[in-house]
């Protein structure tokens, strides 16, 4: 599974890479950046998905 975040979009507040660091993390610009989802960490990112303000996280296969 996968995480990205979609950079237009993205308001910069930090809260994906402070509810899940191992997947999520803030880029030069600010802006969240996803990654790859280690096993056992889906719950995690699934929590800073459904609690992104503006909604531009998605989860994929």
């Amino acid at each position: 599974m996968k995480a990205t975040v979609d950079q237009l979009g993205c308001i910069g507040c930090g809260l994906c890479a402070g509810t899940c660091p191992d997947v999520f993390h803030m880029n030069g610009e600010g802006k969240a950046e996803g990654a790859e989802i280690p096993a056992g960490m889906e719950s995690c990112a699934q929590e800073a998905r459904d609690n992104c303000p503006v909604s531009v996280i998605d989860i994929q296969e």
